[in-house]
């Protein structure tokens, strides 16, 4: 398999840590794209309509994209347990803390528009403020409903909020660590796991 990629994106990389996890990672091939709104890149929407990384490329099957969709796919593919719960409040959880940790990401990409890629005369600072405030609001949140074993018990929400913190605290986004204790020494723990410090952030977003 080849796997799209983005150095620079918490999507793709997110994707790629999920297949170290799960032990797939040395059955797919990363090609690197660089991509944005303003940027197309026709190898990509090839693939995708959207134009957007992560992209999983099969032999002879049609490509999977979005992250949450390759997490899905490559949680078939192993016989480890699962890193997406199957049922129960197990899984409901891990899966809300997925689509926190993309909010995130989807917030921190818009706030970085609104102060420092969209030309100056054109920012909204209403539209950076009720970013920042997400943002705010989600770390709050997984302050308090994270749940913070990781020995064994790692799962896709953990995956998904891990690299969304990386690149926030990559592009210098606001600050998650000082006011949330509990988030900050989970964070510094899971850095550490080998799916992470083999996929390191890298590169500026090119528009």
């Amino acid at each position: 398999m080849q796997l799209l990629y983005q150095t620079h994106s918490p999507y793709a990389r997110k994707a790629l840590v999920f297949a170290h996890e799960a032990g797939l990672a040395k059955h797919i091939e990363v090609i690197h794209h660089e991509t944005s709104p303003t940027l197309r890149n026709e190898a990509v929407y090839a693939q995708n309509p959207l134009g957007k990384v992560p992209v999983l490329l099969r032999p002879g099957l049609p490509p999977v994209f979005d992250s949450d969709v390759i997490c899905e796919y490559l949680d078939t593919l192993h016989a480890g347990r699962p890193l997406i719960p199957a049922q129960g409040e197990a899984r409901w959880h891990a899966l809300r803390v997925q689509a926190v940790a993309k909010g995130m990401a989807d917030s921190g990409i818009a706030l970085r528009w609104e102060t420092t890629r969209r030309p100056e005369a054109l920012r909204y600072p209403a539209l950076r403020d009720g970013h920042m405030g997400k943002l705010q609001a989600s770390y709050d949140w997984l302050e308090r409903e994270l749940d913070v074993n990781v020995d064994s018990t790692v799962h896709v929400g953990h995956i998904a909020v891990a690299t969304a913190l990386s690149w926030l605290e990559f592009r210098e986004l606001p600050d998650f660590k000082e006011n949330h204790p509990r988030l900050a020494a989970w964070y510094a723990e899971f850095i550490t796991r080998p799916a992470m410090l083999a996929t390191p952030l890298s590169g500026d977003t090119q528009d």
